[in-house]
């Protein structure tokens, strides 16, 4: 399953079904932003750069989701996108939101998100300039967040 949450609402994403979890997923964090910034440059836009507050951020909701068993932008004490980023100090003026739950490497994940209209808006917004990916393998398969944003 995956559903984006940029600034402005999004259609209905699909949702695509999970596959079995794999190994731990090192430096797949960059190879996401790789495969954006790809995605980007193909389509007119500048790269985003790598910020950590919005790692963190993007970091955060993935082990959270695992760790409460819940699959979405709102966390079950309510707090949303927006929230999660301004929590780590980020001061932004504007914010999208992609996860994702089951696939297995970065291009699996960046391919469903591509295939998905709401999804590939945040990914081809020529207004965010920065990225944090957040990824973490538990039970149930890996949960990924990517944290689009523009700084104030």
């Amino acid at each position: 399953p995956t559903r984006p949450s940029p600034s402005s609402p999004p259609p209905a994403p699909p949702r695509l079904a999970p596959q079995p979890s794999a190994g731990q997923p090192g430096g797949s964090a960059a190879q996401v932003l790789a495969l954006v910034n790809s995605e980007r440059g193909k389509n007119g836009c500048s790269p985003v750069r790598s910020n950590s507050l919005l790692q963190t951020a993007a970091q955060r909701h993935s082990q959270d989701m695992a760790n409460r068993d819940y699959f979405d932008h709102t966390n079950p004490d309510g707090a949303g996108p927006s929230d999660r980023i301004t929590a780590v100090g980020y001061q932004w003026s504007r914010t999208g939101e992609n996860i994702a739950m089951g696939q297995r490497t970065p291009a699996d994940v960046m391919n469903a998100w591509m295939n998905s209209p709401g999804h590939r808006a945040n990914i081809l917004n020529c207004a965010f300039t920065e990225l944090g990916v957040g990824i973490h393998d538990a039970p149930g398969g890996i949960r990924w967040t990517q944290k689009f944003a523009t700084p104030r």
